[in-house]
């Protein structure tokens, strides 16, 4: 049987370099690409294949909401995360999305081949750098919490002002990217997948005042 495959990354680069990667395999066929999370959740749905290759950071829509929107939409397809980010917050957070395998853009051309066909078998497929961490979190789930920091709970509240990572960065005094980390853990914490869905459960939580 052949393994259909969507490859959905932002870069035309990375997903020629699947692409390429993927077409010397006999049992697998790359049936589409999507620039961002929307054409990734689109294809699936018109394409009905057996594994999306996603990235986190992508426009309009990020990996997280649209592997949780495929879990919905398209549940005969399963998601192999492909990234750079190896953050904690950021593993949970797909792998809570519903990923089958989380694999980073630093593994060898031959693990990520194996972790397309494990994913498509509905094997877990986890980079050797991820897997450890996933099976100490098992161990202690009560490492995890969802108690947010005193500075999440900054970030976040400057996210339900409507500003940009850069804005809050710059109000914080920190870098675009630790205000990206901060957030991203923050997702995992509440167990939401995007600002929108963060901010409220924040106000249900009463972590954030309306007045602020």
């Amino acid at each position: 049987m052949t393994i259909r495959v969507v490859i959905a990354d932002d870069h035309a680069v990375v997903r020629k370099g699947i692409r390429e990667l993927l077409a010397d395999e006999r049992d697998i066929e790359v049936v589409g690409e999507a620039r961002n999370g929307y054409e990734a959740v689109d294809l699936a749905a018109a394409l009905l294949p057996d594994v999306v290759v996603m990235d986190i950071a992508m426009p309009e829509l990020s990996g997280v909401e649209a592997t949780r929107q495929l879990r919905t939409s398209v549940p005969t397809a399963r998601v192999l995360v492909l990234t750079s980010y190896e953050d904690d917050p950021y593993i949970y957070g797909l792998l809570d999305a519903g990923a089958t395998g989380y694999m980073l853009k630093t593994a060898e051309g031959r693990e990520i081949v194996r972790a397309v066909r494990a994913t498509a078998a509905g094997h877990a497929a986890l980079d050797p750098v991820v897997a450890p961490r996933l099976i100490a979190r098992v161990r202690s789930p009560s490492a995890r919490g969802d108690t947010l920091t005193e500075r999440e709970i900054d970030v976040l509240q400057r996210a339900a002002r409507g500003l940009t990572n850069k804005q809050i960065g710059a109000e914080l005094m920190i870098s675009d990217r630790t205000v990206q980390n901060h957030l991203a853990n923050t997702y995992a914490k509440l167990g939401v997948a995007s600002r929108t869905e963060a901010v409220t459960a924040g106000l249900q939580r009463k972590l954030l005042r309306l007045d602020s």
